[in-house]
C-alpha cells in the first residue's frame, strides 16, 4: 500500500530516472543555436574535432551532448527529420548499454543515430543489429544519409557476401547486419587458417533493434554451422511407415513441453515392429546398440503427432518450407536439426536430404555477451526487464511518447470458437461499413484461412497475410490503413513495414506511376496521390483510426502488445480488442483448468459475449505461466552453453595463438614429449618392476604413433633400466626423426606445415567433441533419477571428455608428424587467387522447443583454405590406415596429386 503510495506521489523509479535524464536533454537543446548555425562543412567537420578530444583524453559522456546536437542538426539537413526530446533520451538510454522501450510509431530508427554516432567516434567500430536483411539494407541506406554527411563510412552485412567484402563492410565506422549473419560470421572466423582471413575485428559496441525478439525470442537457439553427413532416408521412411500404424493409445501428448513418448504398450508394440524390419539390434529397444533406432523414432513421432501442415510448415515445390511462429514468414532453406526435418520430409513424402553434423555452435546469450557494451530498443521489453537483467545486465528504461496514446484496448470472451469467429466477423463487417480499416492478428495459417472463409460468405473483401502469400508482404501492410481495408495478418509482429493511415504516399507512386516517364506529369500524378491519402487520413481518423483485431492471445504478452501497438501511434485515435474462447490453445493448455471452463460453460449462451477485466487478468495469468517456462527453458540453454563456451575460448583463443606465431616447433616439440610420457607410462607403470612392465604394448604403441622400432629388449638387459631411460631415449629417436624430416624442405614451409597439422587436428577433434556433448546433453536429464543434478554432472563429463579431447589432439598431431613424408612440387596458379572458395558448410539456427530454424541454408564465403605456400605433397604410403594427415596447399582447385582424378579440396585437400 505504502509503495502505491510513493509512487503515485514520486513516480516509479522509471520516471524518476527518465526524469533526471532530461537535464542533459536541456544541454544538448543548448548547443542546437551553435550547430544550427554552422554550414554543411562546418558541421562535417565536428566529426575530426570530436576523435580530436577523444585523443586528447575527454570521455564519450563529455561529447555527448554536443555530439548528440551535431547528429540531430545532421538529420534534419539530410532527412528533413529533426530527433524530439523523447528521443534524445532513447539515444542516451542507448549509449550507456541499456533497453530503451519505446512505443511503435516513435521513431527508434532515428533514435539509434545518436548513440552509434557517439560511439563510432572512438574508431573502434559500431554495430547496428536487425531482425532482417530488408532492414538492414533500407536502415544502412536509409540512417546512413546522416553518418556519411558526417564523414563516417557505413557498411551493411548480407547474406551471400564474399570474405572481401565483408571484411570491408566490418572495417566500416558502423556496420548494420542481422544477427544470424553476425554470430556465423564470429562461428566461421574461428574455423579459418589465417588471421587475415578473419572478417571481423574486436568486439565494441552494438545497438540491437527489436531486442526483445532478438535476446528473448530467438535466444533458446543457439547458432549452428554444420556439414554433411551419410545418407539415411532409407531408415527414415521405414521408421515414418511404422509411427503411421500407431494408435493414439500408443503414446502420450505433453503438449505443453511439445513432446511425445511412447507408452508402454506402444514401445512393445513398436519393439516388434522394428524386429520384424530388421531395424532392431537384440529384442530390446533401449539397448545401447538401438539408439540411433529410438533417436530417429521418436523425431518420426514429434513429426506425425505434434508438427501441423500449414501451422508449423508448408510444402512448396516438393519441399518442407519451415514458417516461423512468431512472424508467420516462410524460412526458406531453412531447417529443423536432429533429424526432425528429415522425419517430416518422410512424413509428406518429399526428397529426404541428408542431416548435417554440428561444425561450430553458439548461443546469442553467449556471442551478445562478447560485447563491453550492448544497448537495445523495442517497443515491448517490461515484461521481461528481469530476464534481460539477470542474463544480459541489462536494464530496461521505458521512454515516454512524443504525444499521449489515445488507443482504446479490450477483450470479449466467448464459449466457442465458432461463437467467436461468428463475432469477429459480425465486426469486421460493420468497421468496414464506417470506413475504419482493420488489421485482423491471428496465430496460425490455418486460422487465417478460417476466418478468411467467414468473411468470402459474408462477402466482406479483405488480403491477406501469411507465409503462402508473402510475396506481396511489403505492399498489403503498406496499404493496411486505407478506408476500409480489411487486412488478415499471421503474427503480425516484426513485419517491419510502417502502416499510414490512409496509406502509404511511396507504394502507391510505385504501383500505380510505375511505367510513367518523369516530367511534368508524372509530378502532378505524385502531387495528386499525395493529396488524395492525405483526406484518406483525414476520413479514416474520423472514423476512429486502425481496429486491431487479435483472434486470440498470444503465448507471450509481448507479441500481442505489439500487434496492438499498430494502432494508435504518433496520437493517432484507435481501437484494439482480442476475441477469446475456451477452444484457445493458450487457455485449453494453459488456462485455470477446473473453474474457469465450468464457470464459463455454465454462465455464457450460445453467442453471448463477456467484457471483464477478471478475464483478461486470468488469460494473462495464464501468459506468464507460459513466459516464465519458456524463460526457464532459455536460462537452462544458457547453463549448458557456458559449460561449452568456456571450452569454446580455450579453442578459440588456441587456434588465434597458432596463426599469430612465427613458429609453433616449441609447442609441437612439447606435445612430442608427452605423447612419449604417455605411451611409457601406459606400458611401463611407476612404482613397478621391470617385469610387470608390458613391453609388447610399448612396441607396438611406439610403431603406431612415431613409426619407431626400438631395441626395447635390449635396454631391458640393462642394469638399473627404468621408464625414466626409456622415455629419453625413445624422446631422442622422435627428435631425430623430426629433425631429419625438416631438412626434406625449406624451414618455412614445414613451420607452415606444423601449423596446418595442428590447426586441422584441433578443428576434426573440437567437432567430434562438439558431437559428443550433443549426445551427452540429449541423455544427461536421465541422471536425475539417481537423485543427482543433470547440470552438474553434464560440467563433469563435459571436463573429463575435454580432457580427453586434448591427449586425442597431441597424439593425432605427433603422429602426422612422425609418419608423413614431403617432397615439393611447382605450384599451379589458383583460378581466384583474391577470394577462396565457397565451403561446402550449412548455417542454421535451431530451436531446442520447437525445432524452428531459422536462418539461410546457403554460407557466405568462409575461404576456410590453408595459406598460400611452396605446394607439397605429403606422401601416405608410410601411413597406417585411418592415420589423417593435412596436405600443404596445393591449388583447391587443382587435382589432387594422389592420382584419386578428384579435385584437391574434394580428395585429400578436405579440412578436418
Amino acid at each position: 500500500m505504502f509503495g502505491g503510495f510513493a509512487k503515485a506521489i514520486f513516480g516509479s523509479s522509471n520516471d524518476r530516472y527518465v526524469r533526471s535524464l532530461r537535464k542533459i536533454v536541456d544541454r544538448i537543446n543548448g548547443f542546437e543555436p551553435t550547430i544550427s548555425a554552422m554550414t554543411d562543412e562546418e558541421l562535417r567537420s565536428q566529426t575530426a574535432i570530436f576523435r580530436q578530444r577523444l585523443a586528447d583524453g575527454q570521455e564519450l559522456d563529455e561529447l555527448l551532448p554536443e555530439a548528440f546536437a551535431t547528429v540531430r542538426e545532421a538529420a534534419k539537413r539530410v532527412l528533413g527529420q529533426r530527433h524530439y526530446d523523447v528521443q534524445m533520451i532513447g539515444g542516451i538510454v542507448l549509449h550507456r548499454g541499456e533497453i530503451a522501450e519505446m512505443r511503435t510509431g516513435e521513431g527508434k530508427t532515428l533514435v539509434a543515430t545518436l548513440a552509434t554516432y557517439l560511439n563510432a567516434l572512438e574508431g573502434k567500430g559500431v554495430h547496428v543489429v536487425t531482425v532482417n536483411d530488408y532492414l538492414a539494407r533500407r536502415d544502412a541506406d536509409w540512417m546512413g544519409q546522416v553518418y556519411r554527411f558526417l564523414g563516417m563510412t557505413v557498411g551493411v552485412i548480407v547474406p551471400n557476401l564474399t570474405d572481401h567484402q565483408r571484411r570491408m563492410a566490418y572495417a566500416s565506422d558502423i556496420t548494420y547486419a542481422t544477427n544470424n549473419e553476425l554470430g556465423f560470421d564470429y562461428l566461421r572466423d574461428n574455423m579459418k587458417y589465417e588471421r587475415t582471413a578473419m572478417v571481423q575485428r574486436p568486439f565494441n559496441f552494438a545497438i540491437v533493434d527489436e531486442v526483445d525478439s532478438i535476446l528473448i525470442d530467438e535466444a533458446r537457439t543457439p547458432l549452428i554451422i554444420s556439414g554433411p553427413t551419410d545418407d539415411k532416408s532409407e531408415l527414415y521412411l521405414s521408421v515414418d511407415a511404422l509411427v503411421k500404424t500407431l494408435d493414439p493409445v500408443d503414446y502420450e501428448v505433453d503438449q505443453k513441453q511439445r513432446s511425445v513418448v511412447l507408452t508402454e504398450d506402444g514401445t512393445e508394440k513398436a519393439e516388434r515392429m522394428l524386429e520384424e524390419a530388421g531395424l532392431l539390434v537384440g529384442s530390446n529397444l533401449y539397448d545401447f546398440e538401438n539408439t540411433l533406432v529410438v533417436h530417429h523414432l521418436n523425431q518420426a513421432l514429434r513429426a506425425n503427432v505434434m508438427f501441423k501442415r500449414d501451422t508449423d510448415y508448408i510444402v512448396q515445390d516438393g519441399k518442407v518450407v519451415i514458417i516461423d511462429e512468431f512472424t508467420g514468414r516462410k524460412m526458406e532453406g531453412r531447417r529443423w536439426s536432429e533429424g526432425l526435418h528429415q522425419a517430416v520430409e518422410a512424413k509428406e513424402g518429399v526428397n529426404i536430404e541428408p542431416e548435417n553434423q554440428t561444425l561450430a555452435s553458439i548461443t546469442f546469450q553467449n556471442y551478445f555477451r562478447l560485447y563491453p557494451k550492448l544497448g537495445g530498443m523495442t517497443g515491448t521489453a517490461a515484461t521481461e526487464a528481469a530476464e534481460f537483467y539477470d542474463i544480459y545486465k541489462m536494464n530496461v528504461v521505458t521512454i515516454p511518447t512524443h504525444v499521449p496514446v489515445q488507443r482504446v484496448d479490450d477483450d470479449e470472451f466467448y464459449k466457442n470458437q465458432n461463437d467467436k469467429f461468428a463475432a469477429i466477423t459480425k465486426a469486421i463487417k460493420e468497421k468496414q461499413a464506417t470506413g475504419q480499416p482493420v488489421l485482423v492478428g491471428t496465430v496460425s495459417i490455418e486460422k487465417s484461412e478460417l476466418l478468411a472463409k467467414y468473411l468470402q460468405q459474408e462477402g466482406v473483401p479483405h488480403e491477406i497475410l501469411n507465409a503462402l502469400y508473402h510475396e506481396r508482404e511489403a505492399h498489403i501492410v503498406a496499404q493496411a490503413g486505407r478506408l476500409g481495408a480489411v487486412t488478415i495478418a499471421t503474427n503480425m509482429a516484426g513485419r517491419g513495414t510502417d502502416i499510414q493511415l490512409g496509406g502509404n504516399v511511396e507504394f502507391r507512386v510505385n504501383d500505380e506511376l510505375a511505367e510513367m516517364e518523369e516530367g511534368p506529369e508524372r509530378d502532378a500524378a505524385i502531387e495528386r496521390i499525395t493529396r488524395e491519402v492525405a483526406e484518406e487520413k483525414e476520413r479514416v481518423l474520423a472514423a476512429g483510426g486502425l481496429f486491431v483485431l487479435g483472434t486470440e492471445r498470444h503465448e507471450s504478452r509481448r507479441i500481442d502488445n505489439q500487434l496492438r501497438g499498430r494502432s494508435g501511434r504518433q496520437g493517432d485515435p484507435g481501437l484494439s480488442r482480442f476475441y477469446l474462447s475456451l477452444d484457445d490453445d493458450l487457455l485449453r493448455i494453459f488456462g485455470p483448468q477446473t473453474m474457469f471452463a465450468r464457470l464459463m460453460n455454465k454462465n455464457l449462451e450460445d453467442g453471448e459475449a463477456i467484457v471483464s477485466p477478471w478475464i483478461s487478468k486470468a488469460i494473462e495469468t495464464a501468459q506468464k505461466k507460459v513466459e516464465a517456462r519458456n524463460y526457464d527453458i532459455r536460462k537452462q540453454v544458457v547453463e549448458y552453453d557456458d559449460v561449452m563456451n568456456d571450452q569454446r575460448k580455450v579453442i578459440y583463443e588456441q587456434r588465434a595463438d597458432i596463426m599469430d606465431a612465427e613458429t609453433i616447433g616449441d609447442v609441437v616439440e612439447d606435445m612430442r614429449a608427452e605423447t612419449v610420457n604417455a605411451i611409457v607410462g601406459e606400458a611401463c607403470p611407476p612404482n613397478t618392476y621391470p617385469e610387470q612392465w608390458d613391453i609388447a604394448h610399448l612396441k607396438t604403441r611406439l610403431a603406431d604413433v612415431f613409426g619407431l622400432e626400438p631395441p626395447v629388449e635390449a635396454w631391458m638387459e640393462e642394469e638399473a633400466v627404468d621408464p625414466e631411460t626409456f622415455v629419453q631415449r625413445v624422446q631422442a629417436l622422435a627428435d631425430a626423426q623430426i629433425e631429419e624430416k625438416k631438412g626434406q624442405i625449406p624451414p618455412e614451409s614445414f613451420i607452415q606445415v606444423e601449423k596446418s597439422i595442428l590447426l586441422q587436428s584441433l578443428d576434426h577433434h573440437w567437432k567430434e567433441h562438439l558431437a559428443m556433448l550433443d549426445a551427452l546433453r540429449q541423455v544427461i536429464h536421465l541422471r536425475a533419477y539417481a537423485q543427482k543434478k543433470p547440470i552438474d554432472e553434464y560440467k563433469r563429463e563435459a571436463f573429463q571428455q575435454f580432457e580427453r579431447m586434448l591427449i586425442a589432439i597431441r597424439e593425432d598431431v605427433t603422429r602426422t608428424l612422425a609418419l608423413a613424408t614431403f617432397t615439393m612440387q611447382q605450384p599451379e596458379p589458383p583460378a581466384y587467387p583474391e577470394f577462396p572458395d565457397l565451403p561446402d558448410f550449412i548455417t542454421h539456427h535451431i530451436d531446442p522447443l520447437t525445432g524452428d530454424d531459422d536462418t539461410a541454408d546457403l554460407d557466405a564465403a568462409s575461404g576456410n583454405v590453408l595459406s598460400r605456400l611452396p605446394p607439397l605433397q605429403i606422401e601416405r604410403s608410410a601411413l597406417p590406415q585411418g592415420v589423417d594427415v593435412a596436405e600443404a596447399p596445393v591449388s583447391r582447385n587443382a587435382p589432387c596429386p594422389c592420382g584419386s582424378g578428384l579435385k584437391f579440396k574434394h580428395c585429400h585437400g578436405q579440412l578436418a
